[in-house]
């Protein structure tokens, strides 16, 4: 795409063309959500800011949110989001793969966490989850993308830290659900087909909008 978008509703139509949009370069000859946007326009705080959009996106239940690949965010269209899924997640349980050894306890306990609270921002999480420390940030950090790259969890939205006064007095918190959660209130279909089905499905999809090359990309990623 050589054109720029400016608006919201010009991204949603994108995301449902295309299926899926990276926020910044995933794959070399691929539309991301910053290549087709001005960059005066991000953090502008404004309804054109595609800042806020990422998040608008989730909540309005156009697409699911997340570092899902490579532990890039990206955005995936409704349609497709249960194809990735079939690929890239697992149909086992968290317990269960941790169990094999293919999940970290630290995740377990805090996809848990998520699981007993929907929509918990990341302050809290990291606070239930005993992991405020500095010392922990990483851990807390690389437990989050494990579940994410699984597609346990996806980015909900947002939620504002407000005072006693109601005022906004700091950073914006990104807040997390299940998949499970965040696919069943947006009616997120649910595909009855293998994973190799799933990912022969996803290949002639980008086959669409590829160059040989790019193809090349997603068939190492999917």
């Amino acid at each position: 795409m050589n054109e720029k978008i400016k608006t919201y509703d010009e991204a949603v139509k994108v995301v449902q063309d295309i299926g899926l949009l990276p926020l910044a370069p995933l794959v070399p000859g691929y539309p991301s959500l910053n290549s087709i946007t001005s960059p005066e326009s991000w953090h502008s705080e404004t309804e054109f800011d595609p800042w806020i959009w990422r998040t608008k996106f989730s909540v309005d239940g156009v697409a699911g949110y997340g570092k899902f690949i490579k532990k890039k965010s990206v955005l995936i269209s409704r349609e497709l989001l249960p194809y990735v899924k079939k690929v890239i997640g697992s149909e086992l349980s968290v317990e269960s793969r941790y169990q094999s050894g293919n999940m970290s306890k630290v995740a377990v306990e805090m996809y848990n966490i998520v699981k007993e609270t929907e929509g918990i921002d990341t302050r809290l999480l990291r606070t239930k989850a005993g992991l405020r420390d500095k010392e922990h940030k990483k851990i807390f950090e690389n437990a989050l993308l494990e579940l994410q790259g699984s597609m346990d969890l996806v980015i909900s939205g947002i939620k504002e830290k407000i005072n006693e006064d109601g005022e906004k007095n700091d950073w914006n918190s990104t807040s997390f659900e299940t998949y499970d959660s965040w696919a069943d209130r947006n009616e997120i279909m649910v595909v009855d087909i293998s994973r190799e089905d799933a990912r022969i499905y996803l290949l002639e999809h980008f086959s669409k909008f590829s160059s040989q090359e790019t193809l090349k990309k997603f068939q190492k990623i999917f």
